[in-house]
Parts: structure tokens; C-alpha cells; sequence
């Protein structure tokens, strides 16, 4: 299911819908995966960043910490971001427990249309979309975590990142991110972590190059997954 995000007012992230009054679906973490699709991103590099997410899934490390979990499944969402407005939900929330499903989420990644919306990035909106589509997704994990990918700063939307932060935060996640690199912004990984993580155990992973950004993936999928946070000096690499 392809869903983008129409904003009104903040408190409408915290709006129940009838499928909250289901059973839920209990998995060991709920994961979502929010990725820049800004104009800063090529169709190549949209392309390696799918490719590096959907490869993760079935990477047998990741394999095995799913399967080290308590209910040995998690649950996993795919979401690209870009400028105001411009969200999109590429894989509705589907449950991980094996190989199979971790190949079908990744499939379903991979055939995603690529959408262009230029005006900078709208990672508050990202951020407050996820939120909301945890809290309404029919699971229950253990844990909630907000995975942000990117190569730059919060410049524009509806919700500011630190807004979206403080509700997240308030609500149980943690917010994780992974940077990458770019010359011109030697500091962002210092910004995400002023402004877009926290909680328990957050961390940033900065990728040096787009060929270490699939090993950056990996590295931090399983990190997450078996609810563990990188010294310091390792998640710089």
C-alpha cells in the first residue's frame, strides 16, 4: 500500500483509527525505515539506498538477531521523504520472522516508483508520519524505533524535527539515524544528534561513502534489532 502524508496539526498524530481497536500483532520491535528521496538524492543513489535496506532484510546477521528475539519477528515499514508534503509509505507495515518475508518486504521496496518533490527536506514530517503510522499499525513490539537516513538538515515542513522528536520520544520510540557524508556538511552527524535522535540506547552511524552504505545498514539493523547501541568511536566509522 502506497500512503503520502497530508499534515493538518500536530495533535492529529495521536488520532486512534478503527484498526487500533484490533488485536494487535505482538513482534520483539517495530521498525520504520525513513529515507531521504530529496532532490539531493539521484535515481542511482534512491536506487543503492532500496537496494542497501531490502538486502539488509535477508543479510543472515540480521537474520539470526530476528531470530534471537523473544517472539523472533519484527515488524518493519519503508518510508522516503523530500521536501513539504512529500512523504511516502513504499511498504506498508509487514511482519519479519524468515528468509521468505524478509525477501517479499524487500521486493516490494525495490518496485517502489520514484517520486521527485524539490524544496528541501521535511524530516519532521517524516518523523511525525512515522509516529503516527506506529501507533495506528496493528502491531505491538516490545520496542518502537525511528530509523532516519540522510544526507542533511531538517529546512522545511509543516512539523519541525525537534517537534516531532518530543512527540515520538514522549510516546516510547527511540530514534536512531544514519548520515551520510557529504563533504560540504562535516557536522551532521552532530545535528542529528542535537536534533532528530533520542531515547533509550539512540546512536548516529555516519557513512563515509555510498559503497559503505550497505555495510552501514546492516551494521545498524543489527544494533537495533538486539537492542544494543555502538561505542562511540565505532559508529563514526
Amino acid at each position: 500500500m502506497i500512503r503520502q502524508f497530508s499534515f493538518a496539526v500536530l495533535a492529529l498524530l495521536l488520532t486512534t483509527s478503527p484498526a487500533a481497536a484490533q488485536r494487535p500483532v505482538s513482534v520483539d520491535l517495530e521498525l520504520s525505515f525513513v529515507v531521504d528521496a530529496s532532490g539531493s538524492i539521484d535515481q542511482e543513489e534512491i536506487q543503492l539506498q532500496r537496494q542497501g535496506y531490502a538486502d539488509a532484510l535477508t543479510n543472515p546477521q540480521v537474520q539470526r538477531a530476528i531470530a534471537s528475539g523473544f517472539l523472533r519477528s519484527i515488524a518493519v515499514t519503508y518510508i522516503e521523504f523530500a521536501a513539504d508534503q512529500c512523504v511516502w509509505q513504499w511498504l506498508d507495515w509487514t511482519k519479519i520472522s524468515d528468509i521468505p518475508s524478509a525477501r517479499a518486504a524487500g521486493a516490494r521496496i525495490m518496485a517502489a516508483p520514484r517520486e521527485f518533490c524539490s524544496g528541501g527536506n521535511a524530516i519532521g514530517e517524516a518523523v511525525a508520519f512515522a509516529t503516527k503510522s506506529t501507533l495506528e499499525n496493528g502491531f505491538d513490539g516490545t520496542r518502537k524505533v525511528i530509523d532516519v537516513s540522510g544526507d542533511g538538515p531538517d529546512t522545511t515542513g509543516a512539523v519541525t524535527v525537534q517537534d516531532a522528536r518530543a512527540t515520538a520520544l514522549a510516546n516510547g520510540f527511540t530514534i536512531n539515524g544514519l548520515v551520510i557524508h557529504r563533504p560540504s556538511m562535516p557536522d551532521l552527524g552532530d545535528y542529528y544528534r542535537a536534533n532528530i535522535t533520542g531515547g533509550p540506547r539512540s546512536f548516529v552511524i555516519q557513512a563515509k561513502s555510498r559503497r559503505s552504505f550497505a555495510d552501514a545498514i546492516v551494521k545498524k539493523l543489527i544494533l537495533e534489532i538486539s537492542d544494543l547501541a555502538p561505542e562511540r568511536q565505532q559508529a563514526e566509522r
